[in-house]
């Protein structure tokens, strides 16, 4: 295509510009494994050192090439030596090809050194140039890898349009370092500003706010530079940038959603009530303070339900249900704006400062919006997944405590919905220690006003609750220890409000007990007037049973056509009931199912239904080679597991 022969001319200029003068005295690499490269002290997945020198800002000027799926140009580096006496800067890298690295005050070339590639990627240490002055600039000239796991380069054909190739980051828990090299970790805090190179014809957007219409680049028709800034100090992993054929719609005072032209009408429709969560948020909260909520709507294989970006909330296309009861995923990345981008976890080990906190305020999000009987259903329907994550890590699985242990380990291998789950209970039950909401919001909205802009881990959320709550009577109740370091399943559970479970038990206990061939007095109408939660929970409890048989299934099939349902919610929990019978029905539609998107919360319980199955274990690895690369990189190594494709 010619628009991309164009942006090609333009990458290999900003390249070839890096390649000029390139440092032939740099120490490119280094295979030491000794002392030298030992991780970060306040963080076990990054190798910086900001208590020794620190990122305080950072400004990308970077092309994205389609053809070669590299982005590349220079980042310029804002650094402040924490230590008056230090003489080097680490940061974390991964597949980054580095050209040169230069001090911009002086324009001398620095020395470098880049050691070899492990689990967290490669430790990059920059000789730092002679001065007095504690604030420095440097800039990095680079380009990513074809092979960067931040990115997820995407044909045409695999897109909805299938028109325009698309790109996309998704940088949490610690891939940003395959994208730029930086401080990949929470406990640094900088922030950006961009100018990203694209091809005219596409949109570029940021988790930032544009500050100008996109500009001719060079004077070249066919290529712009969008700029972009963030002026509020983020963690590496809320830095993104989406690249493709997009069309927005404003849905709110402060709010445009973004898509495909295919989606964006049912986006617009499925989110339209996002500004009413912005303002519930901020009576929980406290002021949103990132100016605009954008939502962007990205293509099937997004890994994730959705990602907090700031200004930019990446979104699943399958929360475009038809019928809003997906938003809830809208409301929890709404929440984040304050529990994670806003106070953000030290490092992965304390993940559920992020997730537990912002499950809480979704749920509270949705008592207050549709009254408290459905913020009770939505923790419920989080709790069986809760219930079944510790089913299949076991009870002593050490990724299903709260506060975790990830010594040389990847977070992507703990990533799970214990955080998530486990800490919005603890919330809950802090919460009711206390007195109840009266008491405790209060508290929430103190915390994020005195610990924003920070990284924090749990004993100082500890130590400022104790300290708020001083005067209480109940502290001492409080079993610390057990709640943040304890495995398995959670030592308290709230009594939850059963009156929208109730009806859908019913159902269920009367599926249970009929007897094909006998009589019935099912109908239609069981199912009709329920919202999609009750179904997913009434699925969620014959889940649990033991199979129910192909003939309840057909005649379920028959009265209350989950077939032909689109909610996705709905929809796996249907075929994993099917698989589970070993309904022939129900396989075709488990393919289907995984072919078509890429978000984990789906692919992995079916994939893992197949794989256990020894009748459909040689489909599950059939249908994984056939749609891998349509998987993101974390999506993948997830599968490889599941699948035993690969060593634990």
């Amino acid at each position: 295509m010619v628009e991309h022969s164009i942006m090609r001319f333009a990458f290999t200029f900003v390249v070839a510009t890096c390649l000029i003068n390139f440092h032939e005295g740099a120490i490119v690499t280094s295979n030491n494994e000794g002392l030298s490269n030992r991780l970060s002290p306040e963080d076990p997945s990054s190798y910086s050192r900001p208590d020794v020198a620190k990122l305080t800002h950072i400004h990308m000027k970077l092309s994205v090439d389609f053809d070669m799926e590299v982005v590349g140009g220079s980042v310029e580096l804002d650094i402040e030596k924490v230590d008056p006496n230090a003489t080097e800067i680490t940061m974390d890298a991964r597949g980054l090809n580095i050209r040169k690295i230069f001090d911009m005050k002086s324009e001398k070339e620095l020395d470098y050194i880049l050691h070899k590639e492990g689990f967290a990627g490669s430790k990059l240490e920059i000789m730092l140039p002679t001065s007095n002055s504690k604030k420095l600039k440097i800039q990095i000239d680079y380009e990513s890898s074809p092979n960067a796991t931040g990115l997820q380069w995407l044909s045409p054909a695999q897109t909805i349009g299938k028109t325009h190739p698309y790109v996309f980051t998704q940088c949490q828990g610690h891939h940003c370092r395959s994208i730029l090299p930086c401080q990949d970790t929470p406990v640094v805090k900088m922030t950006y500003s961009a100018e990203i190179t694209a091809p005219a014809d596409f949109t570029v957007l940021m988790s930032a706010v544009r500050v100008e219409e996109p500009q001719l680049y060079q004077g070249y028709q066919d290529t712009r530079v969008h700029r972009f800034e963030q002026n509020i100090p983020i963690q590496s992993y809320l830095i993104a940038f989406a690249v493709g054929k997009l069309e927005s719609r404003k849905i709110g005072p402060r709010s445009h959603v973004w898509s495909e032209k295919e989606n964006v009408d049912a986006a617009a429709f499925e989110f339209a009530e996002t500004e009413t969560m912005i303002q519930t948020a901020e009576e929980l909260c406290g002021p949103y303070v990132w100016g605009i909520y954008d939502i962007l709507v990205l293509p099937p294989s997004f890994p994730y339900g959705g990602m907090e970006n700031p200004c930019l909330t990446f979104a699943s296309s399958t929360l475009l249900a038809g019928d809003r009861s997906q938003a809830y995923v809208i409301a929890h990345e709404i929440a984040h704006s304050w529990t994670g981008n806003l106070v953000t976890n030290k490092n992965s080990e304390h993940f559920w400062l992020n997730e537990g906190f912002t499950v809480f305020t979704e749920q509270k999000i949705q008592g207050r919006m549709f009254g408290e009987p459905h913020r009770h259903l939505s923790a419920i329907l989080i709790t069986r997944g809760l219930e079944n994550t510790i089913k299949d890590m076991g009870e002593n699985g050490p990724f299903t405590s709260l506060v975790t242990n990830l010594t040389g380990i990847n977070p992507d291998e703990a990533y799970s919905i214990v955080p998530y789950a486990k800490g919005s209970i603890f919330l809950w039950y802090l919460e009711e220690t206390v007195g109840g909401p009266d008491v405790f919001e209060p508290f929430l909205m103190s915390y994020y006003e005195h610990f924003k802009f920070k990284s924090i881990d749990s004993n100082q959320f500890k130590e400022y609750f104790l300290n708020y709550f001083k005067e209480s009577n109940n502290l001492s109740d409080i079993d610390w220890d057990a709640w943040l370091y304890g495995r398995g399943t959670p030592i308290w559970q709230p009594d939850y409000d059963q009156s929208l479970v109730e009806t859908v038990t019913e159902l269920r206990k009367r599926w249970v007990d009929w007897k094909p061939q006998s009589s019935n007095d099912f109908t239609s109408n069981d199912t009709k007037s329920l919202p999609s939660p009750q179904i997913m929970e009434f699925l969620n409890q014959l889940l649990i049973e033991e199979p129910l048989g192909i003939e309840k299934l057909e005649e379920m099939e028959k009265l209350y056509n989950l077939n032909s349902n689109n909610n996705p919610e709905v929809k796996y929990r249907w075929i994993r009931l099917g698989l589970k019978s070993n309904w022939d029905n129900a396989l075709p539609r488990a393919i289907k199912m995984v072919s078509e998107q890429g978000r984990m919360k789906y692919l992995n319980p079916i994939y893992r239904d197949l794989f256990n199955n020894e009748d459909t274990r040689q489909i599950a690895f059939d249908t994984y080679e056939q749609n891998k690369a349509s998987y993101m990189s974390v999506a993948q190594k997830k599968l490889m597991k599941i699948l035993k494709l690969q060593k634990k």
